[in-house]
């Protein structure tokens, strides 16, 4: 469907006399002002949220004035630049709200992009978008005839002026039929009939911008079977945490235990089998409706007490102000995507007893590396250079904007794993988990290679007393064969087998060790890197929650490369910015 609106630049020459009507009156003096009114004043006089940010403003021109400010991004320079016409600027507009690129991906357009051709983005994204109804010198389709110095003069006698009010009123008849039709192609995707109260209706004065939710679909997704058989067969994961609660009774033996984020409730079922007088399993999603039926199932109903809502906002029964211990497997890709952790800490702060109280895990490393990566070059990238003998090159390009989660080979890792950040989960506070690292990555690779990619994974680590492990402690590398609960899992009449006080229990999600269903996540590199042995990269990482989704992850990485230790010369500083979604 294509929907087409009038231009909104005038001139009277344009019009022929003959087919101005003598019987014109100033009756379209009203209409001509209401043109106006509807053109520009609504607009206005609505608060606008920013291109780049949730910030709301009083009006759209002063939301670009912001974007401007802080983005270096005007809405009106981009359209002249590209030579968009109505049509493609309401897309861009709307591409901006749905997808939010960063600013330098919108600067760096060509205007070939397909988005600018699809009637998807001539849909709004945010109801009464006032950047969707700017004044008309802004939607002009000739910016330069749009400056008031360029405008018709002022009519000179009376049929001047009729010529003028004939013209504004087929204007007004044509964007009132572009409305329409514009109402009916969103009435196709949406509630038709609560588009048209949109539209109909008054907007307000002022309006309170809706807060934003990041988290329904973040709990919805863990309603169903599928993600929680994932986690619960990735026998790395479940047989660590098993271990380390099975094999430390006198730990879990007669303590209170929060389990953040239960689940099915598989690690509240392992602190009751260990001794816990009660277990206190807490999810905020349809799961513990299923956890509960398992707690009863098991018969651990009168030690285990399954508790639906957010671990922020609940409270405990019975009178319970404090926990010995709290179990939770917050992790998630890249160590902190889904921004599960948060959650943890606030848990921590509100009942973990503030003497004596164990985190488990207690610590996690994220570590970074270089690779090789032409498996995954080729799986992601050179895939779509040929495709049954077409070039499907584009669908490639979006990758190296995204990390790619995926198990790399131990042998494509081309330096000794770097600790780029160490997070101990008791003293570790939520605004600390925005971070910027350096690094100093060098290369071990026996031949001239190019490495394709940064990668990044995490090392998790529990002990009996929450304290931080000492750095020289290696982290349990599981391989093939080396994962199973026989000997963890008690069999009836058996006794278990304490560990040492302060022994260490750990697992990695590196390449080196075998695969967890976080496998790693993976930087492609737009450019490769040449390196041999001793060539070293240095830079820094940041890594920050998205604006746009708190669940989801902003990673920018800089770094420039030194062939090796005798060289002074340094290469130039490369940026790449990435999302972990």
């Amino acid at each position: 469907m294509t929907i087409r609106f009038a231009a909104a630049t005038i001139h009277t020459e344009d019009v022929d006399d003959q087919s101005v009507s003598s019987e014109s009156g100033s009756d379209y003096a009203e209409e001509d002002n209401n043109f106006e009114d509807w053109v520009s004043d609504e607009a206005q006089n609505q608060p606008c949220r920013s291109l780049f940010e949730d910030k709301v403003f009083p009006s759209a021109a002063a939301a670009r004035a912001h974007d401007k400010d802080v983005y270096n991004f005007d809405l009106r320079t981009i359209s002249a630049k590209l030579e968009l016409d109505l049509h493609q600027r309401i897309r861009l507009i709307n591409f901006i709200r749905k997808h939010t690129p960063i600013p330098e991906d919108i600067r760096n357009l060509t205007g070939a992009e397909t988005f600018f051709s699809s009637d998807e983005y001539l849909i709004p994204q945010i109801e009464d978008d006032p950047l969707l109804q700017l004044e008309m010198d802004d939607w002009s389709d000739d910016e330069d005839l749009s400056s008031t110095d360029q405008r018709p003069a002022p009519p000179a006698d009376l049929p001047s002026a009729l010529r003028q009010i004939q013209l504004l009123e087929r204007k007004l008849a044509q964007a009132h039929r572009d409305m329409a039709e514009y109402r009916s192609l969103v009435g196709q995707q949406f509630d038709a009939e609560r588009f048209a109260d949109m539209i109909n209706e008054p907007g307000p004065s002022s309006a309170e911008p809706l807060p934003r939710d990041d988290d329904t679909h973040y709990f919805s997704s863990y309603c169903e079977n599928d993600i929680h058989a994932v986690m619960i067969q990735d026998k790395v994961r479940t047989s660590t945490y098993a271990s380390f609660i099975l094999t430390n009774p006198i730990l879990f033996r007669d303590a209170v235990v929060l389990d953040v984020g239960c689940g099915t409730g598989i690690l509240s079922l392992f602190a009751a089998k260990s001794g816990a007088k009660h277990v206190y399993a807490v999810d905020a999603s349809d799961i513990a409706e299923k956890a509960e039926r398992i707690v009863k199932e098991n018969g651990l109903e009168n030690v285990i007490t399954v508790i639906r809502g957010k671990v922020e906002e609940i409270s405990l029964p019975d009178d319970v102000e404090h926990v010995d211990i709290i179990i939770s497997e917050w992790m998630g890709y890249a160590l902190l995507y889904e921004s599960m952790l948060d959650s943890v800490l606030r848990a921590r702060d509100r009942f973990l007893k503030p003497e004596g109280g164990v985190m488990a895990p207690s610590q996690c490393r994220i570590m970074f590396g270089l690779c090789e990566g032409s498996e995954i070059l080729e799986e992601y990238i050179d895939f779509w250079s040929d495709v049954y003998g077409f070039d499907l090159s584009v669908m490639g390009k979006r990758v190296y904007k995204e990390a790619i989660i995926d198990v790399i080979e131990p042998g494509s890792m081309a330096n000794e794993p770097y600790l780029l950040k160490d997070f101990h989960i008791r003293d570790v506070t939520a605004s600390q988990l925005d971070f910027t690292s350096q690094f100093t990555l060098v290369s071990t690779t026996r031949k001239r290679t190019k490495i394709h990619a940064f990668v990044l994974y995490f090392d998790t680590f529990f002990t009996t007393t929450g304290e931080p492990v000492p750095p020289e402690v290696p982290v349990r590398m599981t391989k093939e064969g080396d994962v199973t609960l026989t000997g963890i899992w008690p069999s009836t009449g058996s006794r278990l087998k304490p560990k040492e006080d302060k022994k260490v229990t750990s697992f990695s999600t590196g390449p080196c060790s075998q695969p967890t269903h976080w496998k790693q996540t993976i930087f492609l590199l737009r450019d490769p890197i040449h390196a041999e042995d001793g060539t070293i990269v240095t830079g820094s990482l940041y890594c920050k929650k998205s604006a746009t989704n708190s669940r989801e992850l902003d990673v920018e990485i800089h770094y420039s490369v030194r062939q090796n230790a005798e060289t002074t010369a340094v290469g130039e500083t490369v940026v790449q910015i990435y999302k972990v979604r």
